[in-house]
């Protein structure tokens, strides 16, 4: 993961109220451990990516698995309700049957009743003999009718259960996926609630960058040495990306002066307008510190004036893909060339404060992150904005652009050079492009 900053100036306050945005910092010292907002997280930044895209998949299948299953419920109706599917086939059938027994039911249950009036109305022996022999028929006709208006009672309501319980088999076989959507998606909003707190800006205090030896007088035409040590005060193993940006006052004299820093191979430009982040650390372990070699060097043609540095550790670890340590600033004087300074002391570190500082714009391709900003795609062109979390009381950070489009926002105006009197804004985001 690489990180980016560019530089902008806010337009320049009243003289009889500048805003104040350095204040003194004590002497490099031991740096102390960071305490993390995420120490005890309990998953790593890949594994809670790779939850919530498993989330997400799996939210998209239960959606498609109720769509899928409401359709088949839809159909097994439809099928079912048919006149000619077997079991609705079936049910019909057993319906004329058990209503054809039922008239013969009736029928017979007459037939008993005639006989048993006709019995009643015999007037002599002759007549009460027919009359019964007929009732004695009605009865055992009676009997299997009731007996057959049974049985096919029996059979209708077998033939109809049969017939409903495909039908409820069916809307059972619907509710295993009906509510899964539901379900998914709150296992989903919770992957992507812990993986955005992964994703988000952790500021730690313990990730120090502090300069060596800057004077805080330069003399135009000379050039001078100087270095600075990152100290990795947390508690984790850190990927630092060191920022350094060193600029005149006065933009116009922007091609005045070159800063370089040593690779441990040779000196290589530092260029402020793409890429302030040198010397990058793989594995920087706690409590371990690297001096980077830094060079400035001013051309005889600058004006005298002022000039300032800043420096900070923009960091990864495999909780978070974005880990800012505090940046600190030095102001230093520009003298005319051939001008005798005399004794020169160091510049003095300044924090920059926390409200001055912008919010970092996530990259898309930078260690897997998700926002949907194109790849060259300025800021406020679809990047979206990580929210800082901060192990301090600072408040928070103001939002910026890249450093594409740094000319329109670092010089609005003459006026808002002045740093003096003015506010210097800082930009952190992930570099376009690296992982």
């Amino acid at each position: 993961m690489k990180l980016r900053r560019a530089l902008a100036t806010a337009a320049a306050v009243a003289v009889t109220s500048p805003v104040v945005l350095l204040s003194a910092a004590p002497a490099f010292a031991d740096p102390e451990p960071a305490t993390q907002t995420t120490q005890n997280q309990p998953k790593t930044y890949a594994e809670l990516k790779k939850a919530a895209a498993d989330a997400a998949k799996a939210y998209g299948d239960a959606v498609a698995a109720e769509a899928a299953g409401q359709e088949k419920l839809k159909a097994a109706l439809a099928a079912l309700g048919l006149d000619t599917h077997p079991l609705k086939a079936a049910a019909l059938a057993k319906d004329a049957v058990a209503k054809a027994a039922e008239a013969d039911k009736t029928a017979a249950d007459k037939a008993l009743a005639d006989a048993e009036a006709k019995l009643a109305a015999a007037k002599d022996e002759a007549e009460k003999a027919e009359a019964q022999k007929a009732l004695t028929a009605a009865k055992t006709d009676a009997k299997k009718a009731a007996d057959a208006k049974a049985d096919a009672d029996a059979k209708k309501k077998a033939a109809r259960e049969a017939w409903n319980d495909a039908r409820v088999k069916a809307a059972q076989e619907y509710s295993l996926v009906q509510d899964a959507p539901e379900k998914a998606l709150k296992i989903k909003e919770a992957a992507d609630k812990a993986f955005a707190a992964a994703d988000e800006c952790v500021r730690v205090s313990g990730l120090t960058v502090l300069a060596n030896g800057l004077p805080s007088k330069v003399v135009a035409g000379t050039t001078v040495d100087f270095s600075f040590t990152v100290a990795n005060g947390t508690d984790r193993t850190l990927k630092v990306d060191p920022l350094a940006f060193v600029v005149l006052e006065e933009r116009k004299f922007w091609n005045l002066i070159e800063v370089q820093y040593s690779n441990g191979l040779g000196w290589k430009n530092l260029d402020v307008e793409n890429d302030v982040h040198v010397a990058s650390i793989d594995a920087m372990k706690p409590g371990d510190r690297k001096d980077v070699k830094m060079r400035l060097t001013i051309d005889a043609a600058a004006a005298a004036g002022k000039g300032f540095a800043a420096f900070a550790g923009d960091a990864s670890d495999q909780y978070n893909r974005c880990v800012l340590g505090p940046m600190k600033r030095y102001d230093f004087a520009v003298l005319a060339a051939d001008s005798k300074p005399g004794e020169v002391a160091d510049a003095k570190p300044g924090t920059v404060d926390d409200k001055d500082r912008p919010t970092p714009k996530p990259n898309p391709s930078a260690q897997g992150g998700t926002s949907a900003a194109p790849a060259g795609a300025s800021a406020g062109q679809g990047a979206a904005s990580a929210t800082p979390k901060t192990a301090t009381a600072n408040g928070g950070l103001a939002e910026t652009g890249s450093s594409s489009v740094l000319p329109k926002l670092a010089l609005a105006g003459g006026a808002a050079l002045a740093l003096g009197a003015g506010a210097v804004f800082v930009v952190r985001r992930r570099k376009a492009g690296d992982n």
